[in-house]
């Protein structure tokens, strides 16, 4: 476990996504907080997540629902998994709550119907425009586009690698512990610009998923005895 980092809020931690990641965690011994818009809908997740995890014999987790914003100021660092038409406004609703703590940003900016096509926004990627609205105050990582959903919701290692790109070299370090937490590797991936191209491969893999009916990550090769 991250020693830093004790409770992590999911914001948006209702979808496949967000109750992957937060099962994945919980089972690791972080106290999850489930975000939502309403609380009845963070409720009805926390529940199920209980029920998953105590069907897989892990008994008892550290788990609760709360409101996006109540969820953001609980944690010590939060992540945000909403759909990126929602991105801005959740961000600027909790930004009070964020001043000072790591924002893992997940968002990928697909823009429907042409989802299997890269179509970066303006401001150069979902990751940018959250580091922009946000201020330097927020530490801004961006991580966890390439994984698939379907993965996360197994009990078991994942063979996938995870591109973790920011501007604060130790943000990033906190992310990997918490990718590694998830059961997978992690990768410095640079400043927050460099966002895009994670972002840009979520299309791609789409793209490959649709043609050949599977649930494709990234792998990093060529490391010999190298660190991640």
């Amino acid at each position: 476990m991250t020693d830093s980092i004790k409770t992590i809020a999911i914001l948006g931690g209702t979808g496949d996504l967000g109750t992957g990641l937060a099962r994945r965690w919980a089972e690791a011994g972080y106290e999850v907080v489930i975000g939502s818009r309403t609380l009845e809908k963070a409720q009805a997740a926390a529940d199920d997540l209980q029920k998953v995890m105590g069907d897989r014999g892990v008994g008892n987790i550290a788990v609760r629902p709360l409101e996006n914003l109540d969820a953001a100021r609980a944690a010590d660092l939060v992540v945000c998994t909403v759909p990126f038409s929602h991105q801005a406004s959740t961000l600027e609703y909790v930004s009070p709550e964020l001043q000072g703590k790591i924002l893992v940003d997940v968002t990928v900016p697909l823009v429907p119907p042409k989802v299997g096509t890269v179509q970066l926004p303006e401001g150069g990627s979902a990751g940018q425009i959250a580091q922009a609205l946000l201020g330097e105050d927020v530490q801004v990582v961006s991580a966890f586009q390439n994984v698939a959903a379907h993965h996360l919701q197994e009990g078991h290692g994942l063979e996938c690698d995870v591109l973790v790109a920011g501007n604060s070299k130790e943000a990033r370090e906190t992310v990997i512990g918490l990718v590694e937490a998830a059961g997978m590797r992690g990768f410095h991936a640079g400043p927050i610009a460099n966002a895009a191209a994670a972002e840009a491969l979520t299309s791609i893999l789409i793209t490959i998923n649709r043609r050949y009916k599977c649930h494709a990550g990234i792998r990093i090769t060529g490391l010999g005895d190298s660190q991640a």
